[in-house]
């Protein structure tokens, strides 16, 4: 008996073949992937923000991007250096110097040495950018209506919350 050898089991009804369970997998991989709280959220500021650079265009203040939003959101008012920009945008310096450059062209920004080390360079909001700031101000309050408008005040000031408590820690 030592020496004889063990029957292997059947598959079992229960076990799918593998082709069966590949499509299944790949199903619950894009389940999973399309609905998460990040692609969620990162689908909701695409659409937000490109409401906001169209409704921009409209105003007069168009030729920005998505990407030079990420700039202009973390340029303090009194201005901030570029690597600071990087940091808090993401993104890299490289990227950071090609969007500040883009933006310098479209006069909203400007470079000037920074008073405290005379190697860097602030980054300000010129009196043009001040304009454009209001601009998107405005833009950013009819998109938050238009938000509104299709999700009730209520479902906008819990997210709004929501967002806030998650956010601030």
């Amino acid at each position: 008996m030592e020496n004889t050898p063990v029957p292997k089991k059947a598959a079992t009804a229960r076990r799918r073949p593998r082709a069966a369970r590949a499509v299944g997998e790949h199903e619950n991989i894009q389940s999973w992937r399309r609905h998460n709280v990040g692609r969620l959220l990162n689908n909701a500021i695409n659409r937000f923000e490109s409401r906001i650079l169209e409704l921009m265009d409209d105003a007069g203040h168009g030729g920005f991007s998505l990407s030079h939003i990420a700039i202009t959101r973390n340029l303090d008012i009194d201005g901030t250096r570029a690597t600071d920009l990087a940091k808090r945008a993401g993104i890299t310096k490289q990227s950071v110097g090609e969007l500040i450059v883009q933006l310098e062209a479209g006069g909203v920004i400007a470079r000037k040495p920074d008073p405290s080390d005379k190697r860097s360079r602030i980054v300000f909001f010129t009196p043009l950018g001040v304009e454009w700031l209001n601009a998107f101000r405005t833009a950013l309050q009819q998109a938050e209506a238009e938000m509104e408008d299709e999700l009730g005040a209520q479902r906008l000031n819990l997210l709004k919350q929501a967002l806030t408590d998650y956010g601030g820690k």
